[in-house]
């Protein structure tokens, strides 16, 4: 029984470990017998042991196995590395070759043309940008490294990129941060000039291709010379040429250390900038990195530590500028259409192609005759206003006499040429031309009347032929008869423009285009008649078409000056403008502009009396002027 009992006990206790080491493992209800409690922890331990003991094994077999694939897999990721890195190598090479150097888009390569007066000074402008290529012999030394220190110290040695410039400004697009500068002046160059603005990858990437190419197919010079060429510089002024005039009032190849380095510190922020000399904040801010510039320059020896310490923050003109139509275009379009027509080609072509045009203008005398004669709307009335009226009898009236009444316009049109030569030195053709475009001087119809008498009974050749039989010439047609007979019968072809040049190069220079136009005889005769004798002081023929013009002209061997007055009632809605009277004070008027003038180009005489010479032309009670000879 007992041995029974034993081993049906052993089998059952053998069952019953079997079964509490399989609950265990399984994770059975510990609701067993507290007697089993024992037996069941030893084993637990014992599974976590085994498990533990086979993720060891399971580690230390993966551990060699790293080891000794670790050499392999390395070499799969250097070949790996090493082909990306060839392709991207072979791609660089293959854009490379492929990336062709743009020509200059339209809006860069478009120029202005500027005039200029006879002694070189500034008169406007036309085109659709102010730009003007020079050469870079143009831009002094200092000008070039003042730039090169302001923008890019580098210039003269680097590969045309900057990578950290880049690697910055590919993080910016692509975090959407600020946008970043540091490009070098061969990329901005290539960004400005010959790429769109867009700030893209592929933009960049192309504008590093680009540079790199044109650095390694260009010389630094060319290059330069492209960027200083087309750089904006604020004031609406594109190029070293425009900046220097807009700012400073002269040629880029005139500036100064001082004006260069505040030139190159624009170009910074020139929207900002622009404003320095009229306001005091942008003024003092720009003194600062002026300084920083020339700093940079004595350091890399562009300047001598003398020129450093002695240079001072140049004047800058005022910006913005006043209004700019008032007299001058008058100017520009009697020279424009001239230098046009000397070229051969159009108005519109000169305007964009860089051309300097130096006409035959005094700026100075003509600034001066703006002042003497500027048209005004006068009332006209038979009182007299406490001036003593002028006693220029015409039709039988004196004007002191005529009494009519409303608003009247008087219209001024003075003409100044050299006799013998053409060259017209003063063409005012009305006080403003944003209100009258229209060129009294060049194109107005002014009624002669005895202003042409010197000439009647002569025979006259091209271009005079029909001058007695003109009833209304122009006023510079009439002044070209009397400078014909100044110059002893010689007809001079009035001009305007002397000299074209296009990047340094001479295009066009005027020479004088004279014939015979009468006999020296019948030159001789007009001026006994004007002057009393000959050679005397400057003769003045004064003459008149009843009340509504008054003419003078005075002139000797070096100047003919001719005012021309006539006036009408203004045009009032769908009414025309009507001839009118002058006023009495006309010729006061008339004989102020013409001493005026004549004393601006000629000088003023001293010790002649005016009412000494004889002068059958002038109306009772005017004497001529008696004014010095060039």
């Amino acid at each position: 029984m007992n041995g029974a009992d034993v081993d049906t006990g052993g089998r059952a206790g053998g069952t019953g470990v079997a079964v509490i080491a399989d609950d265990h493992d399984r994770g059975g209800s510990p609701g067993h017998g507290p007697g089993r409690g024992p037996g069941r922890g030893r084993h637990g331990a014992g599974g976590r042991g085994r498990l533990m003991a086979g993720l060891r094994r399971r580690l230390v077999k993966r551990r060699i196995r790293i080891r000794r694939t670790r050499g392999r897999r390395l070499r799969r990721a250097l070949v790996v590395l090493l082909a990306l890195l060839a392709n991207l190598v072979g791609a660089a090479v293959v854009a490379y070759h492929l990336t062709k150097i743009p020509e200059p888009h339209p809006e860069t390569a478009m120029q202005s043309t500027v005039f200029v007066d006879d002694h070189g000074d500034y008169l406007g402008r036309r085109g659709p940008v102010d730009r003007q290529e020079i050469p870079l012999s143009q831009v002094p030394r200092y000008v070039q490294e003042a730039v090169i220190a302001a923008e890019n110290r580098s210039f003269r040695s680097d590969t045309g990129i900057s990578p950290r410039a880049i690697a910055r400004a590919a993080w910016a697009t692509v975090s959407g941060g600020d946008r970043q500068g540091g490009s070098t002046i061969t990329q901005q160059y290539v960004k400005n000039a010959l790429l769109s603005p867009e700030q893209t990858l592929s933009r960049k990437a192309r504008e590093a291709l680009i540079s790199i190419k044109l650095d390694r197919t260009r010389s630094k010079d060319e290059i330069l010379q492209g960027y200083l060429n087309t750089v904006y510089f604020g004031r609406g002024a594109a190029g070293i040429q425009s900046a220097a005039r807009n700012y400073f009032g002269v040629d880029a190849k005139d500036l100064t250390v001082s004006q260069g380095a505040a030139l190159a510190s624009v170009i910074n922020i020139p929207s900002y900038y622009e404003k320095a000399g009229s306001d005091p904040k942008v003024t003092a801010k720009l003194v600062d990195r002026w300084e920083w510039v020339l700093d940079a320059m004595a350091h890399s020896g562009a300047i001598t530590s003398a020129q450093r310490a002695g240079a001072r923050f140049p004047a800058f003109r005022f910006y913005p500028p006043g209004d700019t139509d008032g007299q001058r275009q008058y100017l520009i379009d009697a020279a424009a259409s001239e230098a046009a027509d000397r070229l051969g080609i159009t108005e519109d072509q000169l305007a964009r192609g860089g051309y300097t045009v130096r006409t035959t203008f005094d700026l100075t005398a003509q600034d001066a005759t703006a002042e003497l004669a500027a048209d005004g709307t006068e009332k006209k009335t038979g009182e007299k206003t406490g001036e003593k009226a002028a006693d220029a009898k015409a039709g039988g009236k004196k004007r002191a006499e005529v009494k009519t009444s409303g608003d009247v316009r008087v219209h001024t049109a003075v003409v100044a040429l050299v006799p013998g030569d053409g060259a017209v030195r003063v063409l005012y053709g009305g006080a403003d031309y944003a209100s009258q475009p229209f060129n009294d001087a060049r194109d107005g119809a002014v009624e002669a009347g005895t202003a042409l008498q010197p000439f009647s009974g002569m025979k006259l050749l091209a271009p005079l032929t029909d001058l007695t039989r003109t009833a209304a010439p122009t006023p510079l047609r009439l002044a070209s008869a009397y400078a014909t007979a100044a110059a002893h019968g010689v007809y001079a072809t009035p001009y305007t423009v002397a000299k074209i040049t296009r990047a340094g190069r001479t295009l066009y220079e005027a020479h004088p285009r004279t014939r015979t136009a009468m006999t020296r005889a019948d030159a001789g005769m007009i001026a006994k008649l004007l002057y009393g004798r000959l050679d005397a002081a400057p003769a003045t023929r004064t003459g008149a078409a009843g009340l509504r013009t008054l003419w003078q002209t005075t002139y000797d061997e070096h100047l003919t000056l001719t005012v021309a007055l006539f006036a009408e009632h203004p045009a009032k809605g769908k009414k025309a403008a009507l001839p009118a009277p002058l006023p009495y004070t006309a010729g006061s008027r008339s004989l102020s502009v013409s001493e005026g003038v004549w004393s601006k180009i000629v000088g003023t005489a001293e010790g002649h009396d005016p009412a000494a010479e004889p002068n059958p032309g002038l109306p009772t009670g005017q004497t001529k002027p008696i004014l010095a000879t060039r």
